[in-house]
C-alpha cells in the first residue's frame, strides 16, 4: 500500500483515528504499538522501530532470560517493514481502529531471521526458484466459552439461555443459536480480506470450525489465519463470550486442530500433484516423504505449548504417529479423494494454538526437502493408525523441544537464529510450568500421601 493509497483509504474511513501497527511473535501473538493516523506514512515507509526481541518473548510477554538478543546486543531495535497487506478495519473495539501488518528487518537492512513471517517467506522464495507455487487452505477449530467462569465452560445459548451440554457435531441448531456471532465473524472477514468459507459445528459443545478457501500464496494464507484468530476472539468479547484456540481446553472433549491442505502449481497453473488418478504424482510422494522425515523434528511448531500435548492422544481425533494414507483421518498425513485436478496433501498434526507462519514453514519446508532429494515414503497405511506399531510423535513438550533443538533437518527449514530463539522461549515456559503446582495435585495429594 503506497502513501497515496493509504491516504485514500483513510479518507474513505474518516471514523478511524488510530492504527495498531503489529508484528507476529514466535507464539503467534500480535505485538506492536497504537499510533495516531498522522503517523501512517512512518508505518508504511518502514520508519517504525521496535526491539528485535519482541518476536521472541514468552507466552506471558516476558523477555527470555539470558537471550543474546536482549543482553549481548543491548536489546537493540529493528525496523518494521510494512508487509503490503492493505490496512484492515477493526470493528469490535470501542472505537473503530485499523490494523497494519508489519515484519522485522535488521538495522543494516537485512530481513530479521528470527521473524516467523520471514521464515515462511524464505521457503516460499525457494519454491518460486523451482517454478512452483504452493496453493494453501487452512481449517481452524475453536471453542466459545463462558467468560464469567474461572475455568472454561460451554457458553449459554443466546436463543434459549441454557448452557450447551451435548456434543453438537455438524449441528445446524448450534450454528443457528450463534448466528449473530457468526454473521459478525463473516462480516469482519470480508472487511479484512480473509477468505472465510464453510462454518460447521464441531465435536465439542461450543466448538466450531471455519475453513479458508485455497489461495496461491502461503504468506497470505498464514496472514489470514493469524488475523482470523484475533478477529474471532475480539468478536466473541463483543457478544459477551470468550473464544479460545487452546489445543485442548477440556480434557474429555475433542481438541482444536489447525489442519492445512496444500497442492503445488507450476508456472502454467497446472497442479503437479495430479496424475489423473487417486494416487498422485511421484512429486506428491516425494513431498509426503519429506513431511514424514521432518515431522518429529518439527512437532514443536505444530504443538508449541504444554496444553498442546493433551490433544495428541490415541483415539482423540488427532494424530499421534508418523504416518500417511489415502482418505484416512487417523493418519498424520491424509491424501483426500475427489477430483484428481484438486489432488492435495492434508497435514493434520498442528493444533489451533500453533503459530500459522511456523506451521506452514514446517510443512512446506519439509515437503520441499522431500522433493529436492527425491525421497520416497513408506507404504501408506490402511485402517486405524492408533492400533499400529508406528513411530510416535514426541508425546510431551520437553521431548519436542529437544527434538527441534537437535533436528538435523531443522536448519534447512529455519534459520539458526529462529531455531535458537524458539528453543530458548519454550524452555523458559517449560521451566515456569514445572514450578507451578495445580489445584488437582493439591486435591489428590495434600492430605493423602
Amino acid at each position: 500500500m503506497s502513501d497515496n493509497k493509504a491516504e485514500i483509504w483513510l479518507a474513505q474511513h474518516p471514523e478511524i483515528d488510530s492504527i495498531f501497527a503489529c508484528v507476529c511473535d514466535l507464539n503467534g501473538t500480535m505485538r506492536g504499538k497504537r499510533v495516531p493516523v498522522d503517523q501512517l506514512s512512518k508505518v508504511i515507509d518502514g520508519g517504525l522501530r521496535m526491539p528485535l526481541s519482541i518476536v521472541g518473548m514468552d507466552i506471558w510477554g516476558e523477555d527470555v532470560e539470558n537471550s543474546e538478543l536482549v543482553f549481548e546486543t543491548g536489546d537493540s531495535d529493528g525496523l518494521c517493514d510494512f508487509t503490503g497487506r492493505p490496512l484492515m478495519p477493526v470493528t469490535w473495539t470501542s472505537r473503530p481502529t485499523a490494523l497494519a501488518m508489519l515484519w522485522m528487518r535488521q538495522e543494516e537492512g537485512a530481513p530479521f531471521p528470527g521473524d516467523p513471517r520471514r521464515a515462511l517467506s524464505r521457503i516460499a522464495e525457494q519454491y518460486k526458484e523451482l517454478g512452483l507455487t504452493p496453493v494453501v487452505a487452512t481449517e481452524l477449530e475453536f471453542y466459545l466459552v463462558d467468560p464469567s467462569e474461572d475455568y472454561p465452560q460451554a457458553p449459554r445459548s443466546p436463543v434459549t439461555g441454557k448452557r450447551l451440554e451435548s456434543d453438537g457435531a455438524m449441528s445446524l441448531d448450534e450454528l443457528q443459536h450463534f448466528d449473530e456471532f457468526l454473521n459478525d465473524v463473516y462480516d469482519a472477514c470480508e472487511l479484512q480480506g480473509i477468505p472465510a468459507d464453510a462454518a460447521i459445528s464441531e465435536n465439542g459443545a461450543g466448538q466450531f470450525e471455519i475453513n479458508m478457501r485455497h489461495v496461491a500464496d502461503p504468506l497470505r494464507a498464514a496472514d489470514d489465519a493469524v488475523l482470523f484468530k484475533r478477529l474471532v476472539r475480539g468478536i466473541a468479547r463483543k457478544h459477551g463470550l470468550a473464544a479460545t484456540f487452546m489445543a485442548k481446553p477440556y480434557g474429555d472433549l475433542s481438541g482444536s486442530g489447525f489442519h492445512t491442505h496444500f497442492s503445488l502449481i507450476d508456472e502454467n497453473g497446472i497442479n503437479v500433484f495430479d496424475n489423473g488418478g487417486d494416487e498422485g504424482t511421484p512429486l506428491l510422494l516425494n513431498a509426503v516423504a519429506g513431511l514424514l522425515a521432518t515431522m518429529q523434528q518439527n512437532t514443536l511448531t505444530f504443538a508449541p505449548h504444554e496444553n498442546s500435548y493433551r490433544r495428541l492422544l490415541p483415539g482423540a481425533h488427532a494424530p499421534t504417529s508418523v504416518s500417511w494414507g489415502y482418505e484416512n483421518r487417523t493418519a498424520a498425513i491424509r491424501i483426500p479423494g475427489g477430483d484428481p485436478i484438486a489432488r492435495r496433501i492434508e497435514h493434520r498434526v498442528a493444533g489451533a494454538d500453533a503459530n500459522p507462519y511456523l506451521v506452514l514453514a514446517s510443512i512446506l519446508g519439509g515437503a520441499l526437502l522431500g522433493i529436492e532429494n527425491e525421497m520416497q515414503p513408506a507404504a501408506p497405511i490402511t485402517g486405524n493408525a492408533y492400533s499400529m506399531n508406528l513411530d510416535n510423535l514426541p508425546l510431551d513438550w520437553a521431548t519436542a523441544i529437544d527434538a527441534f533443538r537437535k533436528g538435523a533437518d531443522v536448519p534447512t527449514i529455519f534459520s539458526k537464529r529462529l531455531q535458537t530463539m524458539l528453543v530458548e522461549c519454550k524452555m523458559q515456559e517449560l521451566r515456569k510450568f514445572a514450578r507451578y503446582v495445580t489445584k488437582f495435585e493439591y486435591d489428590s495429594y495434600l492430605e493423602i500421601v
